[in-house]
């Protein structure tokens, strides 16, 4: 049986070796296929088993392909932005159409193009899929299926037109403006006006203006009629009183045992039980004494103590002033009123609707009293519904007022700040490392629209191979996972990038010579069996 037995021995060599050669002729054939990966031979022996130790019966040899879909090829520079490659682990998931029920596929090969649709599609005929982003940029909730996937289209074909949905101002109001009585009246006149253009749902730009106009204290007020703005040295005999309440808080007794400074400091220093002042005094533009509560909604009261100073001293009327109707605040106060820095601020449609109308005010330093409606600090009022009257959708504005600022000098505005624009067409579209699909427009728009899910396995060298560079799941490689690009296990995109066959020629031809003489040595075995049978036939 042993020379019968070497001839088959070195039959299954050459079948073994033809293999081999036939693997290393593919790989050679695709070191320029995006992303392939090599496959390589690997022998193993079968031995048959002899009954008895003095007998030798030759087994044969089998070749297994050896799968190297693990290994990374080398990324080499695309000029194309949607070429991209996997750094690390993971595959880009494609399907051979763009329906339900084509089944997913995996691949490294990156070079996608659009097709006719718009729709990314690879040199070997897949379409590419991802998660569509919502309107806040996340991924659908059922994120772990393929089924939550669908083909990249990045044709927008209509282009895209980006609403605003919010805008700012940052500028400085003259405080040295003068003030206009409260209430301000139907007819408004504003000291100073800004306009800046905002989009609808359609593209259409419109001027949004807002108005300011600075007024009166809403407040409880009691002014003097004596011209006390040469006053100079003691005011009264020094023992005169008179009694102030604001809001319920008093009364409060001042003595006019010094000058006019003292007394209004007196005033100015009066405070409630949370330490946070009631009242503001000062002279006006008349050279009169004016007495303000300093809070919406609270009543004044004066009343002489010892003597009539009052009357006979400031020309002040004493008894109740009750306190006007409280206004409007577009946003609620952070602290005490400034009764000297209130405005009117007015927003005002191209169509010459009111959108909203309300006071803010300034504090002594000149920024804005006011509580944030955001962790940023952000002061956003809302503008509802807007109607522009050209069909588009009703439109919300959030307008930002944490940059406005009450100082002595010109109305300076600084900046002026909307995220909407006109209708712009598709100028581009780029991939991220974190396999954001991002479209770009002529308006100096871009939003992000697709995000590319990463498949990875447990064995990746268990998938099996298809026609067009790509993988199918199997029972050797596991269920996939899919995951977001850079991070688990996933790895990140490369964009503008391919990956190259992971084929080294000089290995290739290394084991082509290898094989070659391996071939040979095994015909030359079938050559001497042939020989030896011939030579036992010879017998007689």
């Amino acid at each position: 049986m042993s020379v019968f037995g070497s001839l088959f021995t070195a039959v299954s060599g050459l079948s073994a070796q033809s293999q081999a050669l036939g693997m290393i002729s593919n790989n050679i054939a695709n070191v320029s296929t995006v992303g392939y990966k090599r496959t390589d031979a690997s022998f193993s022996s079968l031995v048959t088993s002899a009954t008895r130790t003095v007998l030798y019966s030759p087994g044969s040899v089998s070749s297994v392909q050896t799968a190297r879909i693990n290994q990374q090829g080398i990324l080499q520079q695309s000029s194309s932005a949607t070429d991209i490659a996997l750094t690390g682990n993971g595959f880009f998931i494609v399907k051979a159409g763009t329906d339900g029920f084509a089944e997913p596929l995996y691949t490294r090969a990156g070079s996608f193009s659009e097709d006719a649709s718009g729709i990314l599609r690879n040199t070997g005929g897949f379409y590419l899929y991802g998660w569509p982003l919502d309107q806040d940029g996340g991924i659908p909730a059922g994120a772990a299926d393929t089924g939550s996937l669908v083909p990249v289209d990045v044709a927008f074909l209509g282009g895209l037109t980006q609403p605003t949905t919010s805008a700012s101002l940052a500028l400085n109001l003259n405080s040295n403006e003068a003030q206009a009585t409260y209430p301000t009246g139907s007819v408004f006149v504003p000291d100073f006006s800004r306009a800046l253009t905002v989009y609808d749902s359609l593209g259409a730009g419109h001027d949004l203006t807002v108005n300011f106009k600075k007024h009166e204290t809403p407040t409880a007020v009691n002014t003097g009629n004596v011209d006390l703005s040469g006053s100079t040295g003691p005011i009264g005999t020094g023992v005169e009183t008179f009694n102030i309440t604001v809001g319920g808080v008093g009364p409060s007794t001042i003595t006019l045992d010094g000058d006019l400074g003292k007394v209004i400091s007196d005033i100015n220093a009066l405070v409630d039980g949370n330490n946070e002042p009631i009242a503001f005094t000062n002279i006006d533009s008349n050279g009169f004494l004016s007495i303000k509560a300093r809070n919406p909604g609270d009543n004044l009261v004066l009343a002489d103590g010892v003597g009539t100073p009052l009357a006979s001293i400031f020309g002040v009327t004493p008894g109740t002033t009750v306190a006007p109707a409280a206004p409007t605040l577009l946003t609620p106060l952070s602290g005490t009123p400034n009764t000297e820095g209130w405005w009117t601020v007015q927003f005002v449609s191209s169509t010459g609707a009111i959108d909203n109308e309300g006071s803010i005010n300034f504090n002594e330093s000149g920024q804005l009293n006011a509580t944030p409606t955001a962790i940023d600090g952000s002061v956003d009022v809302t503008l509802s519904s807007i109607d522009w009257g050209n069909g588009s959708a009703p439109q919300d504005i959030d307008f930002d007022l944490s940059k406005f600022s009450q100082f002595a000098g010109e109305y300076n505005v600084i900046s002026s700040l909307q995220n909407g624009a006109e209708l712009g067409l598709r100028t581009g579209v780029t991939i991220d490392e974190e396999g954001y699909v991002t479209a770009q427009f002529s308006n100096g728009k871009s939003t992000r629209i697709y995000k590319l899910a990463i498949a990875t396995f447990a064995n990746v060298n268990g998938l099996d191979e298809l026609t067009g560079n790509v993988y199918r799941e199997s029972d050797a490689s596991g269920n996939f996972n899919l995951r977001e690009a850079g991070k688990g296990s996933a790895g990140k995109v490369a964009s503008g990038a391919l990956e190259a066959a992971n084929v080294d020629l000089a290995d290739e031809f290394s084991k082509m010579i290898v094989t070659q003489r391996a071939y040979s040595a095994n015909t030359k075995v079938i050559s001497t069996a042939d020989q030896m049978t011939e030579e036992l036939l010879r017998l007689r």
